[in-house]
């Protein structure tokens, strides 16, 4: 019977000293466990960050494919394999079938810039000579033909290489907003949108282009030789000494004085509407900048820094080594029009029109507008800031204003 209880007695102290070492190596386990599950959380967030950041470079490398640019729906994509979606075009002509020689020709002439003009037939010989500077550095060439007449363009040698868009008496701004949307020009590095009526004998695309990418501009455009004859903001007169300046000039004369203390457009950081460069990321943004129904564009170039890709009087330039000449001929709208009586015979003039006093009075009335529709967009979107300190204390002046004439 004691040998029984002695068994017994032996069997419970090993059980609880197996429960010990057990219960011993649990605890000692805990530690241990504590770090693997520390190490699995921390990998787990650097998976799901690394994935976030990828997520975030496709959008910018492919931002068309969001909602925010390919439309408000895009529920119909949803049907399609993420792989075969192409949110990209371009602007180059393909041929309709593909040879031995064609593909090495598509390989070459594969574009990086684009070069569009709107073009009239009676600037002809000065848009060739344009058009003559930029093919040798492998541009896609675009003209938006306001007159109608494209035949007359049909002997240069380049005209089948170019693409010709027809809109009679249309604007440069009304083409670029239908026909450069920025999903379609997205291949190109940048966007040059010129007037017809720039002399380019001292301006070369490829030494500008080299200036432009070595300082970052991202809006840009070439100086005005001072002999230019449409010379508006004096930010735009070529400096001799200089590569490119983006900064005041000091201007005593006309309405707009550029002091020592002034900031903004157009005393730092502004380009003229008649030959702005536009990066891609600029040109994005810009796009959606352009007003739909107002075709003249009258007020978007002192807004256009806010499309900078960050401070303007640094990514806005005007560069004085490649310069051109603003000849300011005015052909869009044809010649001041004459309304004869229906009575030929007679000959009298009932009514004449001016074309270039009805299409300034046109632009200052779409100035007014755009300059309302900035203010109520600034005022109704609660959640945007200004990025430029010097609008965000005339904003201010403003507001107080307000009140204190509410008062």
């Amino acid at each position: 019977m004691k040998g029984s209880t002695s068994w017994r007695w032996l069997l419970k102290k090993q059980y609880f000293l197996f429960d010990g070492i057990v219960c011993g190596a649990r605890m000692k386990q805990l530690p241990f466990m504590g770090v693997v599950c520390t190490v699995m959380l921390f990998i787990i967030y650097r998976t799901t960050n690394y994935q976030h950041q990828q997520t975030e470079m496709d959008s910018r490398s492919n931002p068309f494919y969001t909602s925010k640019y390919i439309g408000e729906d895009t529920t119909g994509l949803n049907s399609l394999p993420r792989g075969i979606i192409e949110a990209k075009s371009d602007l180059d002509l393909k041929p309709l079938w593909t040879t031995s020689s064609s593909k090495s020709q598509i390989n070459v002439r594969s574009s990086s810039n684009l070069l569009a003009m709107p073009v009239g037939i009676k600037q002809k010989q000065n848009v060739n000579t344009i058009v003559q500077k930029f093919l040798p550095e492998n541009f896609t060439i675009i003209l938006f033909h306001y007159d109608g007449n494209v035949n007359g363009w049909s002997d240069l040698e380049w005209s089948r290489e170019a693409v010709h868009i027809v809109a009679h008496n249309q604007t440069k701004w009304w083409f670029a907003k239908r026909f450069l949307h920025p999903a379609v020009v997205s291949i190109y590095d940048y966007i040059f949108l010129w007037d017809e009526d720039l002399g380019v004998n001292n301006f070369h695309p490829g030494r500008y282009l080299e200036i432009v990418k070595s300082e970052g501009l991202e809006i840009s455009q070439p100086a005005l030789d001072p002999n230019s004859t449409g010379i508006h903001h004096r930010i735009t007169v070529r400096k001799r000494t200089k590569i490119f300046h983006s900064r005041r000039v000091y201007d005593y004369r006309g309405s707009t004085k550029c002091l020592d203390d002034s900031e903004g457009p157009p005393c730092t950081g502004f380009v003229e509407g008649m030959a702005p460069v536009f990066s891609k990321s600029a040109w994005q943004c810009a796009w959606h900048l352009i007003q739909n129904d107002l075709v003249h564009g009258w007020g978007m170039d002192i807004k256009l820094g806010y499309c900078a890709q960050g401070d303007p009087t640094k990514k806005v330039g005007v560069v004085d080594s490649e310069y051109v000449v603003h000849q300011s001929i005015q052909t869009l709208g044809g010649p001041s029009a004459t309304k004869v009586s229906k009575l030929e015979d007679t000959k009298v003039k009932r009514h004449t029109v001016d074309v270039r006093s009805e299409i300034r009075r046109q632009s200052t009335i779409e100035l007014q507008k755009f300059k309302e529709r900035w203010e109520r967009a600034v005022d109704e979107d609660k959640k945007w800031v200004d990025p430029f300190p010097l609008t965000r204390k005339r904003k201010l002046r403003r507001n107080n204003k307000r009140n204190f004439s509410k008062v």
